[in-house]
C-alpha cells in the first residue's frame, strides 16, 4: 500500500481541535474526539466504492477524555439521535454490506441504517480507533502533545513512530488494510463502514492518493461525519467525497 508523504503542521491539527471544541462545547476532536454538530459484486480485486462513517456522540466525547478502549461507552441520547439521522441521510445509497468496529459506538451507530437498509451487521475490529496506550483516559485538550505526535508523524511517512504503549503506524495501516481485503472477498462493491475519527481521516490521509491534508484543519471529521473512496486494496485509493461536518441534530 502507497503511504504519501504529507507535512501537516501542528497547528492544523490545534485548528481541528479548537473547531470542534466551538462547536460542541466541550474539549473534543476526537480524531476520536468531538461532535458533529448501488453497488454489483467487485470480484477479489474489482473497484470498489467504501464509506468510511463516523460514530454518533458517545459518553466518552463528552467526557473529553480520550477513550480508546474495547467495547467503550454508549451513545448518549443526542447521539442516538444522531444516528437516527443519520439512517435517513444514508437511506439512497444502497449499500450492499455494512461493517462496525467492535466497539459499541460504531455498533449502535450502525443500528438505525443497518435497519433502514436491510442489510446484516458484521463486526471487524481492524476498523477500531487507535489505542491511546499510555495516553488513555488523559484530557482531549492535551492530544497534539501526547497522544497524536505519532499520528501526525505517521502522515509525513514515519510509520516507524509509536504511540508509547500502543501501536506504531505500520500496524495502524495494515489492520486496516486487512480488514479492507476482508470486506472485498466477502464480495461487496459499496460498503458502509462504520469507525472512528482518528482511524478514518488518518488512514485516509496516509492511503488516497488526492488526500488534501487542509481539511484536518479547516474539516475535521465531527460525529457521524464521512469519507467515501473509489479504489481498492490492489490498486489504492481516491477520496470522492469528505463530510466532515454533517447536520444530524
Amino acid at each position: 500500500m502507497r503511504i504519501r508523504s504529507l507535512r501537516l503542521p501542528i497547528a492544523a491539527m490545534a485548528a481541528a481541535v479548537a473547531a470542534t471544541t466551538v462547536t460542541t462545547g466541550v474539549a473534543s476532536a476526537d480524531i476520536d474526539f468531538g461532535s458533529s454538530g448501488s453497488g454489483s459484486s467487485s470480484g477479489s480485486s474489482g473497484t470498489m466504492v467504501i464509506t468510511l462513517v463516523r460514530h454518533a456522540e458517545s459518553l466518552g466525547n463528552t467526557s473529553g477524555l480520550i477513550d480508546t478502549k474495547v467495547p467503550g461507552p454508549d451513545l448518549t441520547s443526542r447521539g442516538r439521535t444522531q444516528a437516527d439521522n443519520l439512517a435517513i441521510q444514508l437511506a439512497d445509497k444502497n449499500y450492499d454490506c455494512a461493517f462496525a468496529s467492535n466497539m459499541v459506538r460504531t455498533e449502535q451507530t450502525a443500528a438505525p441504517t443497518v435497519a433502514e437498509q436491510d442489510l446484516s451487521l458484521d463486526i471487524q475490529p481492524g476498523f477500531r480507533e487507535i489505542e491511546a496506550g499510555q495516553y488513555e483516559g488523559t484530557p482531549e485538550a492535551q492530544a497534539l502533545s501526547g497522544y497524536l505526535q505519532a499520528p501526525i508523524k505517521w502522515l509525513d511517512g514515519d510509520l516507524n513512530a509509536r504511540i508509547p504503549g500502543s501501536i506504531d503506524g505500520n500496524e495502524f495501516d495494515g489492520r486496516v488494510d486487512q480488514a479492507l481485503l476482508d470486506v472485498q472477498r466477502r464480495g461487496c462493491a459499496n460498503p458502509v463502514i462504520f469507525s472512528h475519527g482518528g482511524t478514518i481521516m488518518f488512514w485516509s490521509m496516509m492511503n488516497a492518493d488526492n488526500a488534501d491534508k487542509s481539511k484536518l484543519g479547516t474539516d475535521p471529521m465531527r460525529n457521524g461525519g464521512r469519507v467515501v473512496l473509489e479504489g481498492s486494496p490492489q490498486k489504492g485509493w481516491t477520496i470522492v467525497e469528505w463530510v466532515g461536518h454533517p447536520d444530524l441534530g
